[in-house]
C-alpha cells in the first residue's frame, strides 16, 4: 500500500491538561521528585496516501492548528528519556478505527492504514528503576505493550493461516486422573466431574472423539457465568449454628421451606434446593397468589420485564418496561477502563435484545481505598487509585458515547475490595408492547449476525469471570478483556427503536458471554452455524476463536427468511453490517461448520444438561461481635466531642461526596432526566436514585420510572443475613422516598461473593437470600430476576459478601420528590423502623410507614425525603440542608446525640411544612420530630454549632485528590465584568415566510442527541429530518454525500447534534463532522443556504465542536483553521464534566435569541469533555463589540466568573456561545435540548431559553 507516513502531534504548552496532571500523578504518587516536566505525544504512522492526501489528513484529521504542534521526528534533549506505548494486537482501537474513517472521507478510497501510539517524553534526572517504575505504572500489559520507538516497514497485517481444529485422539480412553490433568492444561473451568461427563457423551452417544472446539464450546456453554451452576447447585445438607442473630436465619429457612411446599406442593420432595430456588422462591408465591399481575411472561429471557400502562398524549398505551443489572467484576479488576466499559455494554444489550430502548443507567461500585499508598499495592494487582479512576474513565466513555443518561453513581470503600473490585452496573430500558414480537423460531428460519465484528478480544470471558484468580493466573488474562465500540451498539440501539424493525424479529440474543456459541447457541434447538460467515475484524482466527470470541456489540437475530431483504435494507440504512451466519434446523442439535469441517455436533439434550449436577452442604456460622446497627464508627467515637465527631463522620469515606466521581457520566441525555444526580442551587444534596421519563418517541408522556440500590459492606460483613435484610430495605425505603408505590415496587438482585469452597462459605449466600427473602415475603415485593458473580477470591482475599438490591416503579413523574430540604420553617422528622428479636426489622410497621410516606407525598404534605444511611442521621440532615444552603436548628435539648450516628435501618428523614401537625400526619407510627429548617447554613445541635463551610468542607475534601470536583483556578481578566450586554432592537428575520421551516439533522457516528434536537424543533413548530451518515464502503460516502447535498437544500435550518462524533477522535472531538462538511459538494450546499436563502444553522456540543472547526463561528463561513482560529478544548478539570450550569444572554444579535432579553439567566445541562473556548485576546474583544457572545456562564450572582464549578470548562471570558458575524449560526456547549417541563425538578432556575422557538420564529 506504499509508503509509511509519521507524525507526532503535541498538545501546545497551554492546553497541554493530560500531560500536566500526569507529571502531578507521577510526582505525587510515584514520589519523583526529580521529575521536572512531562510531554504526551500522539504518534500516527499511516499507509496508503499520497502525499497530498496525507498532507489534507494532518491538518484536517491528524492535528489542530490552535492547539496542536505536529513534528515529523521526535529527538530527545540530553535529560529526556521516552517510551511510547500501544494496545495489544488483535485489540480494537478506537483512535486507529476513527482516524481511518475520517481520513476515508477525504479521499473516499479505500481506507488507509493507521497506527496510533501514545510517545511519553520524561524530563529529570530518572533513575532507571524510577522510569522503569513510570512504565509499569502506566502500562498495563493485560491490554497494552511497550511500543518499538522505530518505524515499521509495513502497517500490513500478516496472520498466519489458522491451522485445522484438532480432534482430542485418545480422550475417550483417559483415566479420571488424566481427565483432570487435561483439563488444567486446556485451563477449563468446568470440574473434573464435568469433563467426565463428556467423556461418557462422547464415547456412548456419539461414539466418536471430540473436537477441541467442542470442549471449548462445553466449557464457555455450561460456564458458572453463562449456566449459574453455582447458583444451580444441589444443597443437600444444611446446618444454622445457634445463637441470638442466627435465630432470624432459622426461622427464615424454616419460611422458606413452608413457602415451596405452597408453591410446588406434590411436586416439592422432587426439587432439589439450590441458591436459585431460594432467589426465585417468594416470586414463585407471589404469582400463585396472583399478587404480580403486571409480570411479563415470555420463553424469551433478555432482561426483567414487566408490563405497564402508561399514557401518552392523553391516550392509554400498554409497554414493557425492562431493568437488567450487570457485573464485570475480573474484567474491570485486570483491565479497569474496557472492564467497566463494557460492563455497561453488556448490561445495555439484555434490555436491547428484548428490544427496548434503553435509556438510563445506574452505577454501583466496590473497591480499596483509592488514596492508598501505590507502594503498599498487592503483587499481582493495580493500585486501588488507578482502578476506580480508570473504571469511572471506561464506564462513563461508554455511557456518554452511547446517549445514555447515568442517574447514579456510587462506589463503597471496603478492605475487602481488595481481593476483586466490584463493577455493577444497572439499566432501565422500555418500548412499546406492541413494537416487541415473540415467536418460536422455525425450521428454515435465518439467523442474523448484527452490528460489529469478531475478534479475539473476549475469548475466555465467561469463563475467566467464573473462575477464582492468583497472581499468576491474571497475568495471562489479556484475550478474556473486551473492548467496547459504543458508536456501533448506538446505531443497534436506533434500529431496534423502529417498530417496522422489530416486528420482523422472532427472537434476539445478545453476544455477551459465550460468543456465537452461546449468543446463537441459544435462540432455536436445532441450529446450523457457518462460522465463515461470521465478519471479521482481521483475517488468521480459527474455528474455536470464532465460536467463543465475546467481541462487543454484536446481536444475534432471528427473522424469517423471507424477510431478510427488508431486514438487510433497514440495517444498512444505520450504518450497520447484517450477515446470515445459520439456519435454524428441525434436528434438535447445535452444528457448526468452519472452513468446510464439521467442528462442533452436539446434541440439544445432551447441551441442555448444563453439566454434572453439583451438590454441596451448607453451614451457617454463628453470628459473633455487637450488632453493627448500634455501631459507633471508631473514628467518630474517638472524636474529643460532639461537633468534631460530627464532621468526622461527614467526612468519612463511605457518607462524603462522590460529586466529582458522579459528574463525569452524562446524566442528562435523552431529554427525560426528572431528577440530577445532585439537587438544591449548590448542586451538593445527592439524589436516592434516579428517575427518568418512559422514552416516548412521538408524544408526550408524564410516565417515569425509577430506581434505587441498597447495600452495606459493613452490614453484610458482620452477617450476610442482614445484609441481605438491609439491602432490600433500604431499596424500597429510598425508591419510596422517591415517590414510588411501596405495593407496585418490583425488585433485581445482584449477588456477589468468593469462590465457594467449603461448607462455611457457602453458608455466606444461604444466608444472604433468606436475608433478602425475610423482606421480599413479608413486604409482599417479588424479584424479578438477578444476576450472580461467585468468584470474588484473589488468593487468601475474599470480596465482602454481597448482595446488592435494586428497586424499580413506573410513577407520574410530576410527583416524585427529591431529597434536598426546601425552606427555611418547614420541619424535619424521623419516622423510624424498630428492630425485633435478632435485630429483625418490624416488617409490618415498616410496611405501614412506607405507606403512609407514599400517602402523604402524593397530595404534596412530604416536600422533601430521605432514607438514613451510612452515617446516620446527622450525615442525612447534612447532605439535605448543603444542597440549598440551608441551616438546621435540632430541638432542644436533644438527647441521645450518640444516636444520630448509626445506622438506623429503615429510617426515613422527612420535610413537612412548618405548620404540619406532626401528630396527625403520622398518627400511630414511630416518629421524632427533630428541629427546624433555617436561613442561617447553621446547624445547631443542642451547645454545639456547625457553620455551612465547616460542612461543606468536611462533605466534599475527602475523595477531591481522587475524584476533584473543582477545576484548578484560572486566570480572570480585568474587563471580565466589564464588558456590555448586546442588545438587538430590530430581530433579524428571515425574506419569506414558512409555516413549518424543514431542519436538517445528521448523525455521524457516534452522535447521540438527534432524537433531542428533532424533539426539541418539533415541538417548537418545525418539521425536523434525522439522516443518518453512512460510510461503511467508499460507494456508501458517496451516496450519503449526494444525500446530504439534497437535504441541505430542501432545508432551511441545520441542526448539528451533541454527542462524541467518531469517538471524539482522533484526539479531538467534531474532526469527523468537520471533514464531512468540507467535502466541496456539502460546503457548496451550505454556503448556498446561508448566503442566498437566509438560512439558519445551530451547533450544540459536538455541534458546536465542528461548527467551530469549520470556521462557521465566529465566522461565518468555511474556512481552513489557522493558528489564530478560536477552538473548543479540553476542560481544565482533565475530564467530562455533566452539571446544571448557569448562562447569561449577553447578546440577543442572533435569530436563535430573539425571544430572549440580554441579561436574561437560564440554567441549563452542560455534558461535554472539550468545551473550553480559547482565542486570542484581540479576537474575543472584537466578538463582544460585535455582538458574536451570545451567551456567558454565570455565578449565583448572576456574573460571568472564571471559577469552577460555575465555569464548568475553564473557557475564557466565561463564553459558553457564540455566533457568525449576523448571528445566523449559533454555536453553544449547553444542551438547550434536553429540557421539557417537568424535568430537572431537584434544580433551580428557568431552564427554558426558547431558542428552538427563536428559530422557527424567524421563518414566520
Amino acid at each position: 500500500m506504499g509508503e509509511i507516513r509519521r507524525i507526532y502531534v503535541e498538545k501546545k504548552s497551554e492546553f497541554a491538561v493530560e500531560a500536566k496532571g500526569l507529571l502531578a500523578d507521577l510526582q505525587n504518587n510515584l514520589g519523583l521528585g526529580s521529575l521536572k516536566h512531562v510531554r504526551i505525544l500522539v504518534r500516527y504512522d499511516v499507509m496508503g496516501l499520497s502525499e497530498e492526501e496525507f498532507a489534507q489528513a494532518r491538518q484536517l484529521v491528524l492535528s489542530e492548528p490552535p492547539v496542536d504542534t505536529v513534528t515529523e521526528e521526535l529527538i530527545p534533549a540530553e535529560d529526556e528519556r521516552i517510551f511510547a506505548l500501544e494496545l495489544l494486537p488483535g485489540q480494537y482501537d478506537q483512535r486507529e478505527d476513527f482516524a481511518a474513517q475520517c481520513i476515508q472521507l477525504i479521499t473516499q478510497k479505500e481506507k488507509p492504514l493507521v497506527a496510533a501510539a501514545k510517545v511519553f517524553v520524561l524530563q529529570g534526572a530518572l533513575t532507571e528503576d524510577e522510569f522503569t517504575a513510570v512504565k509499569k505504572y502506566l502500562i498495563n500489559p493485560i491490554e497494552a505493550r511497550e511500543a518499538a520507538l522505530e518505524k515499521p516497514a509495513t502497517l500490513e497485517d500478516s496472520w498466519e493461516e489458522p491451522a485445522a481444529v484438532e480432534r482430542l485422539s485418545g480422550f475417550l480412553e483417559l483415566s479420571p486422573d488424566a481427565i483432570d490433568e487435561l483439563r488444567k492444561q486446556l485451563g477449563l473451568a468446568m470440574s473434573r466431574e464435568d469433563l467426565l461427563w463428556i467423556q461418557g457423551y462422547f464415547r456412548d452417544e456419539e461414539k466418536r472423539v471430540p473436537t477441541l472446539t467442542e470442549i471449548r464450546v462445553l466449557d464457555t456453554y455450561w460456564s458458572d457465568h453463562c449456566r449459574h451452576t453455582t447458583f444451580m447447585t444441589n444443597i443437600d445438607k444444611i446446618e444454622i449454628e445457634p445463637g441470638v442473630y442466627t435465630k432470624p436465619i432459622e426461622d427464615a429457612f424454616q419460611q422458606y421451606l413452608a413457602i415451596r411446599k405452597e408453591v410446588y406442593g406434590e411436586k416439592n420432595a422432587e426439587r432439589p434446593i439450590t441458591l436459585m430456588d431460594m432467589a426465585c422462591i417468594a416470586t414463585k408465591k407471589l404469582k400463585k397468589e396472583n399478587k404480580f399481575p403486571d409480570n411479563d411472561e415470555s420463553e424469551e429471557i433478555n432482561a426483567c420485564s414487566i408490563v405497564v400502562p402508561i399514557e401518552v398524549d392523553g391516550k392509554k398505551e400498554e409497554w414493557l418496561v425492562m431493568f437488567k443489572n450487570e457485573t464485570h467484576n475480573h474484567p474491570t479488576e485486570i483491565e479497569p477502563f474496557g472492564g467497566a466499559a463494557t460492563c455497561l455494554g453488556g448490561a445495555i444489550r439484555d434490555p436491547l435484545s428484548g428490544r427496548a430502548y434503553v435509556y438510563q443507567a445506574m452505577r454501583v461500585t466496590g473497591a480499596g481505598d483509592p488514596r492508598t499508598p501505590i507502594e503498599h499495592t498487592l503483587e499481582g494487582k493495580l493500585p486501588q487509585r488507578k482502578l476506580t479512576i480508570g473504571a469511572a474513565a471506561g464506564y462513563s466513555s461508554y455511557g456518554n458515547q452511547i446517549g445514555l443518561a447515568t442517574g447514579q453513581v456510587q462506589e463503597y470503600y471496603h478492605e475487602r475490595f481488595l481481593a476483586k473490585r466490584m463493577e455493577i452496573g444497572a439499566v432501565m430500558g422500555a418500548a412499546p408492547k406492541a413494537a416487541v414480537v415473540r415467536e418460536r423460531p422455525a425450521a428454515g428460519d435465518v439467523v442474523v449476525l448484527l452490528g460489529g465484528r469478531t475478534g479475539r478480544d473476549g475469548i475466555g470471558g465467561a469463563t475467566g469471570s467464573s473462575k477464582e484468580h492468583t497472581v499468576d493466573s491474571l497475568s495471562s488474562c489479556g484475550a478474556e478483556v473486551q473492548k467496547g465500540n459504543p458508536p456501533t451498539e448506538r446505531k443497534i440501539q436506533r434500529l431496534f427503536r423502529d417498530p417496522e424493525v422489530t416486528v420482523l424479529i422472532k427472537r434476539c440474543n445478545d453476544f455477551g458471554a459465550g460468543g456465537v456459541s452461546v449468543a446463537i447457541g441459544e435462540l432455536a434447538d436445532g441450529l446450523k452455524i457457518d462460522l465463515d460467515k461470521v465478519t471479521k475484524k482481521y483475517a488468521g482466527l480459527d474455528g474455536t476463536e470464532l465460536a467463543i470470541s465475546e467481541s462487543q456489540e454484536r446481536m444475534a437475530v432471528v427473522i424469517a427468511r423471507k424477510d431478510w431483504e427488508k431486514f438487510s435494507a433497514f440495517a444498512d440504512r444505520e450504518n450497520l453490517e447484517a450477515t446470515i451466519v445459520a439456519e435454524v434446523t428441525a434436528e434438535p442439535r447445535l452444528v457448526m461448520y468452519w472452513q468446510g469441517d464439521k467442528i462442533v455436533d452436539i446434541s440439544r439434550a445432551f447441551l441442555n444438561t448444563n453439566g454434572v449436577a453439583q451438590h454441596a452442604e451448607v453451614v451457617v456460622k454463628e453470628i459473633t461481635g455487637a450488632s453493627v446497627f448500634d455501631k459507633i464508627p471508631a473514628d467518630v467515637e474517638q472524636a474529643p466531642d460532639l461537633k468534631e465527631a460530627w464532621l468526622r463522620n461527614l467526612a468519612r469515606l463511605n457518607v462524603c461526596s462522590e460529586k466529582g466521581l458522579s459528574e463525569r457520566f452524562d446524566s442528562t441525555i435523552g431529554r427525560a432526566t426528572v431528577q440530577m444526580s445532585f439537587g438544591g442551587k449548590l448542586q451538593l444534596t445527592p439524589a436516592e436514585g434516579m428517575i427518568a421519563r418512559l422514552p416516548v418517541l412521538n408524544g408526550t408522556t408524564a410516565a417515569a420510572s425509577l430506581m434505587t440500590h441498597g447495600y452495606n459492606p459493613e452490614v453484610a460483613c458482620w452477617s450476610p443475613f442482614h445484609g441481605g435484610m438491609y439491602a432490600v430495605t433500604q431499596s424500597l425505603v429510598k425508591a419510596v422516598a422517591l415517590g414510588a408505590d411501596p405495593d407496585t415496587l418490583r425488585l433485581t438482585l445482584q449477588e456477589y461473593f468468593q469462590s465457594l469452597k467449603t461448607k462455611e462459605d457457602w453458608g455466606l449466600p444461604f444466608a444472604a437470600l433468606l436475608g433478602a427473602n425475610t423482606v421480599l415475603n413479608s413486604m409482599e415485593v417479588p424479584a424479578v430476576g438477578g444476576k450472580d458473580s461467585m468468584s470474588g477470591t484473589f488468593m487468601d482475599l475474599h470480596v465482602p459478601p454481597t448482595l446488592v438490591s435494586f428497586a424499580v416503579n413506573v410513577i407520574d413523574g410530576n410527583y416524585a420528590v427529591s431529597s434536598e430540604a426546601k425552606a427555611a420553617g418547614d420541619k424535619l422528622v424521623f419516622l423510624s423502623t424498630p428492630l425485633l428479636e435478632g435485630d429483625v426489622l418490624d416488617f409490618a410497621a415498616l410496611r405501614k410507614n412506607l405507606r403512609k410516606v407514599h400517602e402523604l407525598i402524593l397530595p404534596g404534605k412530604i416536600k422533601a425525603a430521605a432514607a438514613v444511611e451510612e452515617g446516620g442521621i446527622a450525615a442525612g440532615i447534612s447532605k439535605m440542608i448543603l444542597g440549598n444552603g440551608l441551616g438546621f436548628t435540632f430541638v432542644k435539648p436533644f438527647p441521645h446525640t450518640e444516636n444520630l450516628f448509626t445506622l438506623q435501618p429503615g429510617g426515613l428523614l422527612l420535610e413537612v411544612a412548618g405548620d404540619a401537625v406532626i401528630d396527625n400526619l403520622f398518627e400511630g407510627l414511630d416518629c421524632l420530630p427533630l428541629g427546624t429548617l433555617t436561613e442561617s447554613g447553621e446547624v445547631l445541635l443542642n451547645d454545639v454549632v456547625l457553620t455551612q463551610t465547616e460542612l461543606r468542607q468536611a462533605f466534599t475534601e475527602t475523595l477531591e485528590p481522587i475524584f476533584p470536583s473543582k477545576a484548578p483556578v484560572s486566570a480572570t481578566p480585568d474587563d471580565l465584568q466589564k464588558q456590555p450586554l448586546y442588545k438587538n432592537e430590530l430581530p433579524l428575520t428571515a425574506p419569506v415566510t414558512l409555516a413549518k421551516p424543514r431542519v436538517f439533522i445528521p448523525v455521524f457516528p457516534g452522535q447521540n442527541c438527534e432524537y433531542d434536537s428533532a424533539r426539541a424543533f418539533t415541538k417548537a413548530g418545525a418539521e425536523s429530518d434525522i439522516f443518518i451518515v453512512r460510510n461503511l464502503t467508499a460507494q456508501a460516502i458517496e451516496e450519503t454525500i449526494q444525500a446530504m447535498v439534497k437535504g441541505i437544500r430542501n432545508a432551511q435550518i441545520i441542526m448539528l447534534p451533541g454527542g462524541f462524533s467518531a469517538g471524539d477522535e482522533p484526539d479531538g472531538s467534531g474532526k469527523f463532522i468537520a471533514t464531512m462538511f468540507r467535502n466541496p459538494r456539502i460546503a457548496e450546499a451550505v454556503n448556498e443556504l446561508m448566503e442566498q436563502r437566509d438560512g439558519l444553522m445551530l451547533g450544540i456540543c459536538n455541534g458546536f465542536q465542528a461548527l467551530i472547526k469549520l470556521g462557521l463561528v465566529p465566522y461565518g463561513e468555511i474556512r481552513p483553521m489557522e493558528e489564530t482560529s478560536p477552538t473548543l478544548t479540553f476542560n481544565t478539570i482533565g475530564r467530562h464534566i455533566s452539571q446544571m450550569v448557569r448562562t447569561r444572554v449577553t447578546s440577543n444579535k442572533s435569530p436563535w435569541l430573539n425571544l430572549a432579553e440580554p441579561g436574561e439567566i437560564h440554567t441549563i445541562a452542560v455534558s461535554h469533555g472539550e468545551g473550553r473556548f480559547y482565542a486570542p485576546e484581540a479576537t474575543i474583544q472584537e466578538l463582544f463589540r460585535n455582538g458574536q457572545i451570545a451567551t456567558q456562564y454565570v455565578d449565583l450572582q448572576g456574573n460571568p466568573t472564571m471559577e469552577s464549578p460555575f465555569n464548568p470548562n475553564g473557557s475564557l471570558y466565561a463564553i459558553e456561545g457564540i455566533t457568525s458575524p449576523d448571528g445566523r449560526i449559533l454555536g453553544k456547549m449547553g444542551h438547550s435540548e434536553r429540557f421539557s417541563p417537568g424535568l430537572m425538578q431537584n434544580i433551580h432556575g428557568e431552564k427554558d431559553q426558547h431558542i428552538f422557538e427563536s428559530g422557527v420564529q424567524y421563518f414566520k
